[in-house]
């Protein structure tokens, strides 16, 4: 029975489950180890070989499952970690949403705007959309294409930290090096190279990495904390596809929150919660599918009327739960997108300078690939990079080789050791430097030896094959003056090159290179050298 008015009044909190105060306690700390962890990962990728780069790719079962669904294979790095996961939504729910996922962690940490204590949250119907990108990624997945994955909670964030955060930290410690070291005090001058040296040798990398799209990725990172300010959680309530996913799962979940007898009908409970699944409509209760076992709920509890306890039977169906309709809206949705995707110029001829990872190849790399970016963070110098529209429709978020951002390094085979699918193979490095990734050809009317007279050979010297791809031919040449000079001009043995990009990185004309690397012709990309 509701107490009266003059008794809520004279109400003292009761916490008699003190396990679940404890546990309370206990998140936010889980919370932080965790992303600390997830950051950890981000950093010793390609540094510390023990620590795996793709760790909490692994235990995300959205990824493994569309990845699997799109690769037609099982992929046994991703079904453990997702088997996992699963398991622990099975036990309670979305607690992973609540206690582990890192972006989870990061909204809980920004700021969000708390609603009046009578003013109604969104319609339910919102709650759909979620749904409706998971059911939209995973058929498109299933159809081969993973294009729409880059919305998956752990991509999203890995993409942003590596591409976006690290590089702008890396620039601003720079910055204030540089302005200390022009301080006329040695002592302060010394200790700036000392820290600078141990930051390079742990933490953060040898040269400024650039990425052509980290704008983009940070705008669209912000936009996800912004929604803070309209509800909290936002992203979790409304758009997570990882979490519509736990949450289907969560729907049989054995432990559940559920409310006594001893509910006085308060309202704080609700105006607690982060997810706004409490709806006081329906008695308070709370759906699973929705709750995140964040249990800020349970000190708002003047009564100690809230329980969670094991449940064996299923939850009820809610009406913002999928139904048949938006599973057919979204099969829909995603057979469009892939018959769109199938009619972009890129599919009938690619992009002239389109250019994988060692080893990747098309259309088996686009139906592997996750948009995780740790290839792109692992990269040394910055040579891989997202792709907008280089690659198409298809091939958004996915890496390609820019040589005149960065070239491939000959004595580096990273990024096929952390790809978490294996998009990108597992080369040795023998295997990496006989592998294709294209082919360089020089441009006559800029090359400065054959246009303009002029002594260069810097692509020859830098050409990194033992055996030299670019080799040089000795000519006469008569200057407009008369003058009769000796000049070596390059040329590029085609069967050498491996397309590493080196030459088109290093060669010193402003603008477009003389020498530029082009998707394969005469040698398939991925092909190896006998």
């Amino acid at each position: 029975m509701p107490h009266s008015p003059e008794a809520k009044r004279t109400f003292t909190p009761v916490f008699a489950d003190r396990a679940t105060h404890a546990l309370r306690r206990l998140r936010p700390w889980v919370q932080a180890l965790a992303f600390l962890f997830f950051v950890a990962t981000l950093v010793a990728a390609g540094r510390v070989a023990f620590l795996p780069a793709d760790l909490f790719f692994r235990l995300d079962p959205l990824v493994g499952l569309a990845g699997m669904l799109a690769a037609r294979r099982v992929m046994s790095a991703l079904l453990i970690g997702g088997v996992l996961a699963l398991l622990l939504a099975l036990v309670a729910g979305r607690a992973w949403c609540g206690w582990l996922c890192p972006l989870g962690t990061v909204l809980d940490w920004t700021p969000a705007r708390k609603p009046a204590p009578k003013e109604a949250d969104l319609t339910s119907r919102w709650r759909q959309v979620k749904y409706f990108l998971l059911a939209l990624i995973l058929v498109a997945a299933l159809l081969g294409n993973l294009t729409l994955i880059f919305l998956d909670p752990i991509t999203l964030l890995y993409r942003t930290i590596a591409a976006a955060v690290w590089p702008a930290l890396t620039a601003i410690v720079s910055g204030i090096e540089h302005a200390l070291v022009r301080l006329p005090v040695p002592a302060l001058q010394d200790a700036v190279v000392a820290v600078d040296t141990f930051l390079r040798s742990t933490v953060l990398p040898v040269e400024q990495p650039v990425y052509g799209l980290s704008s983009l990725i940070a705008v669209l990172f912000v936009t996800v904390l912004a929604l803070n300010a309209w509800r909290a959680r936002f992203w979790c309530r409304y758009l997570c596809p990882l979490g519509a996913l736990l949450g289907l799962v969560g729907k049989v979940a054995w432990l559940r929150r559920t409310v006594n007898d001893r509910c006085v009908a308060c309202g704080r409970c609700a105006r607690a919660c982060p997810t706004g699944t409490i709806d006081p409509a329906r008695g308070y209760v709370s759906a699973p599918s929705e709750c995140i076992m964040c249990l800020e709920c349970a000190p708002a509890c003047p009564q100690d009327a809230q329980e969670f306890r094991g449940h064996l039977r299923p939850a009820a169906w809610q009406p913002y739960d999928p139904s048949r309709r938006q599973f057919l809206a979204s099969a829909g949705a995603a057979a469009a997108l892939v018959g769109l995707s199938a009619v972009t110029p890129t599919a009938k001829r690619p992009h002239p300078f389109l250019l994988r990872p060692p080893g990747a190849t098309d259309p088996d790399f686009l139906t592997r690939c996750v948009r995780c970016g740790i290839c792109i963070k692992v990269c040394p110098t910055s040579a891989l990079q997202p792709s907008l529209t280089t690659a198409g429709w298809p091939g958004v978020w996915t890496p390609v080789l820019v040589p005149r951002i960065g070239y491939c390094d000959f004595s580096c085979n990273a990024c096929g050791q952390v790809c978490p699918t294996g998009a990108i193979p597992r080369l040795t490095l023998e295997e990496k430097r006989q592998t294709v990734i294209g082919h360089a050809y020089i441009n006559r009317n800029r090359c400065l030896p054959w246009a303009s007279g002029r002594s260069c050979i810097t692509c020859e010297e830098m050409c990194p094959r033992p055996e030299k791809a670019i080799q040089l031919e000795e000519v006469q040449v008569t200057r407009p003056d008369g003058q009769t000079i000796t000049l070596q001009r390059p040329y590029v043995v085609q069967e050498r090159c491996i397309g590493c990009g080196i030459c088109e990185n290093h060669c010193p004309l402003g603008g477009e290179a003389a020498i530029r690397v082009y998707t394969p012709t005469e040698l398939g990309a991925g092909q190896v050298f006998s």
